[in-house]
């Protein structure tokens, strides 16, 4: 199968057909790779009953968002594998290992059996799967930027870069159109049982798709210009992080894209969290709102794009972030007050405190999975989050056991730590069920009332995150592209952005639930963006050059 013939666009100073193409296949491709790794974010309830069942539920949750960002914690590893590769042997080759990996790993989790069938090879399979899928990602996006990046000619950058900008939300999309689109044609019951499986197995040939598409692609201009030179990196790794490289590197990381992630998984991922496990509301009402703010928005990720050929790529991303940092709070109260309003009077009128030693009250993040939250205090803590009320710790006497006072009425917890498996889950349901009539008799609903909620103003703070999500996303491509020399461009650009959109973006779920757990205000979990965010926006201003005018030839 012959490429498609390109010429250095930088040179050219247009992009000619060809080059349309090849940037219009490589951002399809990278849609189809999207879609594989958040088909899992967008099911994690499902997923967690199906693979953590052995756990209650607060825990699998937490358990199944550990599984979710397991696929983050490997991308920088990923980066520096596939990074080494693309800068040695070239972008297109590479294009095609990673989309092998990603297409068989999805494939695979649609036909894993469940704990309720393999015990705990299954939750051990699926955590493995995605451990597959975090190291082909991590050589997945810096590959498609720097083909795309060297494909653009001088000034157009931002503009072309933000098309793979937008594949990441793409794929998201169109992660939940699929399965909103299998949900209603076999029904809620259905799905849950078995068709969750579905958009998983589906992957398969989008797999197809995307091979076929890569296989067409031409390797980059510059690549090509470079290896003809005979001026390739014989240590990319070693030339990008133990040279004065490393530090723009280390700047790009805590002044761009440490930010830049928790910018994007705290208007995405955790507003989808917020609003299900959160604020009640049910998923299919979830994935529609979400998918439709997605689809408002997305068209910004190239609006700024282009707006940053003009004024810059860092004012964007640095506003990005100040204005998310200054606006969660008031922008997730706005969700509960639209979406659940009868948490807000339910805790105004009979608020919950739970009587406890505080010693024995843990901080529920464990990211490796071993830690066990047994204790009185902990389990009530779970089941005040798993039920959405927002609580107060009141200190008591070492050895209490904890209580839980709703509206002036007391319900005693109890110490799981001696307990088999089995017991603690009974019992844990029995307290549940105890708790739960008790928050019913004061008004803390099980689910979000639609007749109550004020959907246009939902989808209104939703699109405002999105639009937040947009700013810092879309010029991010060119200005890192355009931070690093071609010779290990692929390696450097890939390590800092993976590290922060793997580690701080990746862990913001399950660290943001545990700090909602552990504070008992459900808004907590917010200052862990903010700070970050606030944390980019200094080292990038201070420390971090405009790039826009760069020629990436020199």
């Amino acid at each position: 199968m012959s490429s498609i013939p390109v010429t250095p666009a930088s040179k050219a100073g247009t992009l000619t057909q060809g080059h349309k193409k090849v940037i219009f296949a490589s951002s399809l491709g990278t849609v189809f790779e999207w879609y594989d790794f958040y088909l899992y974010g967008s099911l994690a309830a499902i997923i967690a009953r199906q693979f953590f069942s052995g756990l209650n539920e607060a825990s699998a949750m937490i358990f199944t968002l550990l599984a979710f960002a397991a696929g983050f914690a490997v991308r920088p590893f990923g980066a520096l594998l596939f990074g080494r590769i693309g800068d040695m042997v070239g972008r297109k080759y590479t294009f095609l290992i990673t989309i092998v990996i990603m297409g068989l790993s999805t494939f695979v989790v649609g036909l894993l059996p469940s704990y309720a069938t393999i015990g705990i090879a299954a939750p051990a399979i699926l955590i493995a799967l995605r451990l597959l899928q975090g190291l082909a990602l991590g050589g997945e996006y810096g590959g498609a930027a720097t083909y795309v990046a060297e494909h653009a000619p001088n000034g157009k950058r931002g503009l072309y870069t933000s098309f793979i900008q937008t594949t990441a939300t793409v794929g998201l999309f169109l992660s939940l159109l699929v399965i909103l689109g299998c949900q209603t044609l076999m029904g809620k019951d259905a799905f849950a049982e078995w068709g969750w499986r579905i958009p998983f197995l589906l992957s398969i040939l989008l797999l197809g798709v995307s091979v076929w598409i890569r296989m067409q692609l031409a390797e980059s201009p510059l690549f090509q210009q470079m290896k003809a030179e005979g001026k390739q990196s014989k240590a990319p790794i070693t030339e990008s992080f133990f040279s004065k490289n490393g530090k723009i590197a280390l700047l790009a990381l805590l002044g761009a894209t440490a930010g830049q992630a928790v910018v994007w998984y705290g208007g995405q991922f955790y507003a989808m969290y917020f609003l299900q496990q959160i604020l009640r509301v049910d998923s299919t009402t979830t994935w529609l709102m979400i998918a439709a703010a997605l689809a408002l928005a997305t068209p910004f990720f190239v609006f700024f794009g282009w707006l940053s050929d003009k004024i810059g790529r860092k004012k964007i991303v640095m506003a990005g972030c100040l204005l998310a940092a200054l606006t969660y709070f008031p922008l997730f109260k706005g969700l509960t007050h639209y979406a659940t309003p009868a948490i807000h009077d339910a805790s105004a009128a009979s608020p919950v405190t739970v009587h406890a030693d505080q010693k024995t009250c843990s901080f529920q993040f464990d990211p490796v999975g071993t830690a066990k939250f047994t204790s009185s205090c902990d389990i009530a803590r779970s089941a005040l989050i798993k039920a959405s009320v927002p609580y107060t710790v009141v200190d008591v006497p070492a050895s209490a056991v904890a209580e839980v006072d709703v509206g002036g009425q007391r319900i005693a917890s109890f110490d799981g730590g001696s307990l088999a498996t089995d017991e603690l889950k009974e019992r844990t349901a029995a307290f549940g069920a105890e708790l739960r009539t008790a928050l019913n008799t004061h008004g803390y609903p099980e689910q979000a009332d639609p007749a109550r909620m004020n959907k246009p103003m939902v989808l209104l703070i939703l699109f405002i995150l999105v639009l937040y999500v947009t700013m810092v996303y879309g010029p991010i491509a060119a200005w890192l592209v355009e931070l690093f020399p071609t010779r290990i461009r692929y390696t450097s650009m890939s390590l800092p952005y993976h590290i922060g959109n793997g580690w701080f973006g990746g862990f913001l779920p399950s660290l943001s639930l545990a700090l909602v757990i552990w504070k008992g205000d459900i808004y907590y979990g917010l200052w862990y963006p903010i700070i970050i965010a606030l944390m980019t926006f200094v080292v990038g201003c201070l420390f971090l050059p405009e790039t826009k005018d760069r020629d990436i030839t020199q």
